[in-house]
């Protein structure tokens, strides 16, 4: 077993992750041009994208003991790929597409495609993690969670990119380049997809730390039903919401309230992300993870509400440096207090975080696009900002709780606590 070369497959996996986030976003006026898709429709269209990441990784990740990692890793690369091409062949409908025709079944069957592998991927990386580097949880999962930010950079870039190159911003821009322009940014998606394919390809991998550990299915299952897990469980809804929630949609609202490339906040929040990340280990030592996740809440809150409000350049970067730290630690720290806290669970339990992210993900863009049709581009980012404010109530109330009980501490397994 090669953990370095098996760490840095991980991360590129992540990269081709977070690249569909990204090239989706940017892509979405011009798909929707092509595809004759509402802002709700577009919503819907999307939806199945998170419900596979959803099912796909609470799947994978129960599987990863019985398939393996290595399998289910390429499985997922073969699916990136056939989802792309399902996606760049689809027929265009002559008409307001409608829900059941053609076009619409081949695309919603991609982007679950999409989804499913995006899904396998988190659902193997996660507890390989855990399991190559036992006594560096927090530290290494935000590492490797900073590449889901590198992903988004350089999908962005590249999108932008060929956005100039191609003069996709240029008004007068002809109907066939627009649309060539972003089918050869989705296109790139494979590239990256097969990078990590031949990285794992004959390599082996090690058995995950509950399998190490011998602990049973029955004890694995169990961790899930305690209390607090269901509690951390319905957190996750609320920061997968509000973290990727905004980031789906920000290139169409940014565009469309202060008229410059909204892609660009995009990378911007993504850079803050893969900066930050590399010190989330240090910092959720120091301050406690449930110290970072609270002013994680509370910044995420502020910037929301702000981006809802801007209506210049400087204000919309602004206040998307305050959102951009406010998210940055959530996704990593629920995975990585998931893996600290309730070791028993496995790569079950990291499969369960993480597929609820997705799937409030999947209920809150097409909620997002409902309040963008009917109340503007704004509105979107500003009924989004309460979740941040209720995350602020719990996770401070937490940090207390573990303060009065000798502070956080991760947990062995074998060791029993409340």
């Amino acid at each position: 077993m090669n953990p370095r070369k098996l760490f840095i497959a991980s991360c590129i996996a992540l990269v081709t992750t977070s690249m569909v986030f990204s090239i989706r976003g940017d892509i979405l006026d011009a798909l929707g041009a092509d595809f004759k898709l509402n802002k709700e429709m577009t919503g819907i269209i999307l939806s199945p994208a998170f419900w596979g990441f959803t099912l796909s990784i609470i799947i994978g990740g129960s599987l990863v003991d019985f398939f393996g990692m290595r399998r289910l890793l390429l499985l997922s690369s073969g699916g990136y790929i056939v989802a792309v091409l399902a996606i760049l062949f689809a027929p265009r409908p002559s008409a307001t597409m409608r829900m059941g025709e053609t076009s619409f079944l081949i695309l919603y069957a991609a982007m679950l495609a999409l989804g499913l592998s995006q899904g396998l991927v988190e659902g193997v990386i996660n507890p390989l993690v855990a399991t190559m580097f036992p006594n560096d949880k927090t530290h290494r999962l935000n590492v490797l969670h900073a590449w889901w930010p590198g992903g988004l950079i350089i999908g962005g870039l590249a999108s932008y990119a060929l956005t100039r190159i191609m003069g996709l911003d240029v008004a007068g821009v002809s109907a066939e380049t627009m649309t060539m322009g972003w089918q050869v940014k989705l296109a790139l998606i494979m590239i990256p997809a097969v990078i990590y394919a031949l990285m794992v390809w004959n390599e082996r991998f090690p058995a995950t730390e509950r399998v190490a550990a011998g602990v049973s299915n029955k004890e694995m299952f169990g961790e899930l039903l305690r209390p607090m897990f269901i509690l951390w469980w319905v957190c996750m809804w609320m920061t997968a919401s509000t973290e990727l929630g905004p980031d789906q949609w920000v290139g169409s609202v940014i565009t469309n309230t202060v008229g410059m490339q909204g892609i660009l906040i995009l990378v911007y929040t993504a850079g803050l992300m893969f900066v930050l990340r590399f010190f989330g280990g240090a910092l959720s030592h120091k301050l406690s993870p449930l110290g970072v996740l609270t002013g994680s809440a509370i910044l995420s809150a502020i910037g929301l509400y702000w981006l809802s409000i801007v209506n210049t350049p400087v204000q919309a970067f602004m206040a998307a440096t305050v959102f951009g730290v406010g998210k940055t630690y959530f996704w990593p720290l629920m995975l990585g207090v998931t893996s600290e806290r309730f070791p028993k669970g496995g790569p079950l339990a990291l499969a369960v975080i993480g597929g609820t992210g997705n799937l409030a993900v999947a209920f809150v863009l097409p909620l997002m696009g409902g309040w963008y049709d009917a109340y503007g581009a704004a509105a979107a980012f500003r009924y989004l900002s309460i979740l941040p404010m209720i995350l602020t109530v719990i996770f401070g109330a937490l940090f207390f709780y573990y303060k009065t009980r000798g502070g956080y501490q991760a947990v062995k397994i074998g060791v029993t606590v409340g």
